[in-house]
């Protein structure tokens, strides 16, 4: 008879990634940071930051009582920053209380878990029984299946959680997390999945059917907007003002050099500021989940008996391209250096 969960775990014993920096039995703060990183991110990419953090912030007190100054610029580059300010936000709720949850309901209580990251700290982070619905999972478990419904739907993703509780197993719990998101992650991929290597070929229901590159089903995909905006760019010598954004919206908390979305609003300031005389532009494109933006850059220079006033004005500090980017930049302004520096 075939069981799913014992087929994964055999596939997994072989051929599974047990050598990830995370994957520590005793410590459910490397996997909770892990875990917030992997959302929407590649584990290729997440490689490249984890250490890093965890090497400046070892244990959850240490993020807990380090300010936000302190964590933007090691996650800077890694996008989607409310999953930083949350990690935060929640380091310092555990900091505070000196233990972590042991229960589901205590981790989906902390700002930015929901119940697949609490499913996932239980089980990886606790090595008590938790369960899993992340991009992987659905994926798996849609093309297994032959599940051509809308998971985005509520009613849907409820029938998914029942089916993936279903199949979870008690024993080797942790074992099995980690199977199911290594197979959806280096097997059963998203696109041209390797269906010779997998451990369910012969029981997949999309497989026999030759449907499992439109599993899971799909939204037709909008046209991503294109949007316009503004940078403007003061240099006095080898320094550039710059701004910290609020701590909410678009790259909340890191520095950036002033943007502007409305033209107008650009050159209001501009004039304002008795800034006239433009040095050179710099267009970068950059895109983000639901939109793209084209940034154009304006580089007005100033004297250095304009710089106190200016920072004023603009609520800015003057730093240095190398001053800004150890504070925190979002990846578009790290093009903007490279593009304006060329």
């Amino acid at each position: 008879m075939f069981v799913f969960s014992d087929a994964l775990l055999t596939w997994f014993d072989v051929h599974g990634r047990h050598d990830l920096p995370w994957q520590v039995a005793d410590d459910p703060y490397k996997v909770w940071v892990s875990e917030i990183m992997l959302q929407q991110t590649q584990v290729k990419t997440v490689l490249q930051y984890f250490e890093r953090f965890i090497e400046r912030f070892p244990t959850v007190q240490n993020l807990g009582q380090a300010s936000w100054d302190d964590v933007a610029p090691y996650w800077a580059g890694l996008g989607y920053y409310a999953r930083a300010r949350n990690l935060h936000k929640a380091a310092g709720i555990v900091a505070h209380q000196n233990q972590f949850p042991n229960t589901l309901e205590g981790w989906i209580a902390l700002p930015g878990v929901g119940p697949s990251t609490a499913g996932a700290l239980m089980s990886l982070g606790l090595r008590q029984y938790g369960v899993i619905m992340d991009g992987n999972v659905k994926r798996v478990l849609s093309r297994f299946l032959a599940i051509d419904t809308d998971l985005s739907k509520p009613i849907h993703e409820r029938e998914m959680w029942a089916i993936a509780e279903q199949l979870c197993p008690e024993e080797r719990n942790h074992d099995y997390t980690q199977a199911i998101m290594d197979l959806g992650a280096t097997v059963c991929t998203p696109k041209k999945p390797l269906c010779l290597y997998c451990p369910m070929q012969q029981h997949c229901k999309a497989h026999q059917q030759g449907i499992e590159t439109e599993l899971p089903f799909k939204k037709p995909k909008k046209a991503v907007p294109i949007k316009q905006a503004q940078v403007l760019l003061i240099r006095a010598g080898d320094e550039w003002l710059w701004q910290q954004r609020p701590n909410t919206g678009l790259w909340g908390g890191l520095w950036c050099l002033p943007v502007f979305e409305q033209p107008h609003e650009f050159q209001q300031t501009t004039q304002r500021l008795g800034l006239k005389i433009v040095v050179q532009q710099a267009r970068i494109s950059h895109s983000f989940t639901h939109f793209t933006w084209l940034l154009d850059t304006l580089i007005f220079e100033v004297t250095k008996d304009q710089k106190e006033h200016l920072a004023i004005e603009l609520n800015g500090q003057w730093l240095s391209a190398t001053q800004a980017t150890a504070l925190g930049l979002p990846t578009a302004m790290k093009k903007l250096i490279s593009a304006v520096n060329l």
